[in-house]
């Protein structure tokens, strides 16, 4: 496994844990970075709702949409 390969899950796990300690404009960076990348076919329309719910699902503070 390359270097990204093994510390993306943790720096993904981690940005997750720590997300409603985040500056807005920090998690606003991370979510749109997190689409972005996450985005690829037109199949993937429903992603940004999709990150939005699940990072709202675990804290409540979250003001991304």
């Amino acid at each position: 496994m390359n270097d990204e390969g093994q510390f993306a899950p943790l720096l993904g796990r981690a940005a997750i844990h720590l997300w409603a300690d985040l500056p807005r404009d920090v998690q606003e960076r991370l979510f749109e970075h997190a689409v972005v990348t996450g985005h690829k076919s037109e199949r993937d329309e429903a992603l940004r709702e999709q990150l939005a719910k699940f990072l709202h699902d675990r804290h409540k503070r979250t003001q991304i949409a």
